[in-house]
């Protein structure tokens, strides 16, 4: 039995479903340009409205501060959901008050109904009792498929699940169980790729993985970081030399508790970041003063890769060079293979996720290859750093 209530546990035929999903899509002229975050609400919003329920989307979407900004209406967002669903999706303009109590009266079974962004009101983010009551009032019982905001700690996020019987949806769902897989209860060898420019914006992710991981590999901007720290001259590349005894305290805690660090051995360096720029590959500690390190050599890359043969579970968060512009791709994109290609093979547990590295994997062509991979960014970044998700805490059983 799982820790918490799932729609195995509901029967949701006749009662109105609050469902907060994650309705913060990208869009450019009034239409949405990326509808992977719809895609992934299917399964959830179907399986409610085919057993009956009457089913109220709620969601945020930008920041509107507490008042009504037309850009960032969802109205938009739900025709592109009823897309996406294939089925009638209704509109209410606004998701609290006699509006959307009239909208909510007036569903029949089966029904799906989007209301308006949450943050027009201020007691969203407040989580003001009042807001919460008035939200919980427009149904029976309360579904969170929003993992994505699940660290936060707002009225349709926490607050709710505090007043209304609450179940994850199956993309919370599918979430929680992949990352209990990836560190809950992992099986090991267990592997971290950690990339991404500062060490200052990761501590916390890299102090809680060195107590989880067996294998801890690093690279990006933080990469350099730890070289100076250990003496290697990086040249002009991206570091910050006043982490330095930081990364050092993070390298004597990692051998102390028996995960082995893993740094570049070999890098691609150029004079400048920019496409087209004259680029070469030296040993790490050969990187010339004019120079700046942008992504891992080819020696590295076999590294990991061979590294990846003989682990259990990796979780991957953040690009190991300047993936954005080539050839400072090639290392990411590599190693992200070699990861696909052993998940395919049955050898390995991959769970990755943060904007870049959606953006990564993406880039890669492998996204769809890994065992799981989050689109919820802050939120998985938070879970990797150990802290505990208000939007999840609250549905514990």
């Amino acid at each position: 039995m799982s820790a918490f209530s799932t729609l195995d546990d509901l029967n949701p035929a006749g009662k109105r479903v609050l469902l907060r999903a994650d309705l913060n899509v990208p869009m450019s002229g009034g239409k949405v340009t990326d509808r992977t975050r719809l895609e992934r609400l299917v399964p959830t919003i179907c399986e409610l409205a085919d057993k009956g329920a009457r089913v109220l989307v709620t969601s945020h979407f930008g920041r509107p501060k507490g008042k009504r900004v037309p850009k960032m209406s969802l109205a938009p967002v739900a025709q592109a959901l009823g897309e996406v669903l294939g089925r009638e999706v209704g509109f209410a303009p606004d998701c609290v008050g006699d509006a959307a109590m009239e909208a909510s009266a007036a569903m029949t079974d089966g029904q799906i109904l989007v209301l308006e962004n949450a943050r027009y009101h201020a007691g969203e983010e407040a989580n003001d009792p009042q807001f919460v009551e008035s939200l919980a009032a427009l149904a029976d019982v309360f579904v969170n498929d929003a993992f994505s905001a699940a660290h936060r700690a707002h009225a349709s996020t926490e607050g709710v699940a505090r007043v209304l019987p609450a179940y994850a949806g199956r993309l919370m769902q599918a979430e929680l169980e992949a990352l209990d897989h990836a560190l809950g209860a992992p099986e090991r060898p267990v592997m971290a790729v950690v990339g991404g420019a500062k060490i200052a914006s990761k501590l916390d992710l890299l102090g809680n993985l060195i107590a989880r991981v067996d294998h801890l590999a690093i690279g990006g901007g933080m990469a350099n970081t730890f070289l100076h720290a250990m003496g290697v001259d990086v040249g002009k590349s991206l570091c910050e030399h006043d982490m330095a005894e930081t990364a050092q305290e993070i390298l004597r805690r990692a051998d102390g508790g028996g995960c082995e660090i893993i740094l570049p051995s070999d890098v691609v360096i150029a004079p400048e970041f920019k496409q087209g720029a004259p680029s070469r590959v030296v040993p790490v500690d050969a990187v010339p003063d004019d120079q700046m390190i942008l992504d891992i050599g080819p020696a590295t890359i076999r590294g990991l890769s061979e590294k990846l043969n003989h682990v259990r579970t990796l979780v991957w968060n953040g690009p190991l060079g300047a993936f954005e512009v080539p050839p400072f791709d090639a290392g990411t994109v590599a190693v992200a293979r070699a990861a696909a290609d052993a998940t395919q093979a049955g050898n390995l547990l991959s769970v990755a996720g943060g904007g870049d590295t959606v953006a990564a994997l993406n880039h890669a062509g492998v996204a769809d290859r890994f065992s799981y991979v989050s689109t919820a960014g802050g939120a998985f970044l938070e879970w990797l750093e150990g802290k505990d998700l208000p939007g999840v805490a609250v549905l514990s059983r």
